[in-house]
């Protein structure tokens, strides 16, 4: 029984009564191990819980070892530090593959991924596919960045965000000039769609009230040609149009618009090890980012904040 127990023994139990066998003072030893003296004491009691024996007699003055203590130092003293140091892997040689279509996001993923690279010592890489899932499905990638709704068996989802969606049109369309668009006015034009990486398709309007398409592309480049050269309108992540990214395109706000999911896909088993913290790192990064628009945002002004004067009758 007590050699199975043994195997639920942990590194930082084995520390601790280290820690104790050589200051004999569960003070100083505390501070060796960096916990404090009751957490030290604690582990060191369910340390001899597991064992089945005690490891140390404890006075008012001291701490002297049992001899099942006695023996129990003798074996880990060396061993210890050379299972630490074995585990201690060097950096280097693995890398995390992340996976996107078009569209990548342009200002939290770089901070994550410094920060990720910083405290893991595994460099991220990031691979361009113009396929519906970005090489997640196959095995190409570790975990993907995907938008829109995202339901395929053996993956697993973690939604960061949701997106405004903008329109896109021809500099030579009427829309241009014009700085919105309903989402409903976008039924009544033909639409350029991408039918392989894009965030919308047709199921997006009602049924009665849908628009037509004059063109399909496969990739986010024919989208953007298509549009720039008038074939119709496109619609598409706010980003787009962030980055200015064609001199022939217009966008325009469709403040009605349905926001698009923005989200991390990953398998639901055999992936890799560090997918947890990357997903954790993720979602503070974007919070932090979030926090930060928030407070950027212009707040009225004192003048505009006073009630408004009243004229006399």
């Amino acid at each position: 029984m007590y050699i199975l127990a043994a195997v639920n023994v942990e590194l930082h139990h084995l520390r601790g009564f280290l820690a104790i066998a050589g200051e004999r003072n569960f003070t100083r030893a505390a501070k060796r191990v960096n916990v404090s003296q009751s957490t030290l004491s604690r582990n060191i009691r369910r340390l001899e819980e597991l064992l089945g024996r005690r490891l140390l007699e404890r006075t008012t003055r001291q701490v002297e070892l049992t001899p099942a203590g006695e023996a129990l130092y003798r074996r880990i003293q060396f061993l210890l530090p050379q299972l630490e140091e074995a585990l201690r892997l060097e950096q280097g040689g693995d890398s995390l593959r992340v996976g996107f279509t078009w569209g990548f996001p342009a200002e939290w993923p770089q901070k994550l991924f410094r920060d990720f690279e910083e405290e893991t010592g595994v460099a991220v890489q990031v691979h361009r596919s113009d396929s519906p899932f970005a090489g997640i499905d196959c095995g190409d990638v570790d975990l993907a960045i995907l938008r829109g709704v995202v339901d395929v068996s053996g993956l697993e989802v973690v939604t960061l965000s949701y997106e405004k969606q903008i329109a896109a049109v021809s500099v030579r369309s009427d829309l241009s000039q014009r700085e919105e668009v309903s989402w409903r006015e976008i039924a009544d034009q033909e639409i350029v769609l991408n039918e392989v990486s894009g965030t919308v398709s047709l199921d997006d309007w009602p049924e009665d009230g849908r628009p037509s398409v004059s063109v399909t592309c496969r990739n986010f480049d024919e989208w953007l040609v298509a549009v720039a050269s008038g074939k119709g309108v496109g619609v598409a992540p706010e980003l787009v149009g962030q980055q200015h990214i064609n001199s022939c395109v217009s966008f325009l706000a469709i403040p009605d618009a349905p926001r698009v999911p923005l989200n991390l896909v990953y398998p639901k088993r055999g992936g890799h090890p560090l997918i947890p913290r990357f997903i954790s790192m993720a979602r503070a990064t974007v919070r932090a980012r979030e926090a930060v628009g928030r407070r950027k945002r212009v707040r009225p002004s004192r003048e505009s904040r006073r009630p408004p004067s009243v004229s006399p009758r």
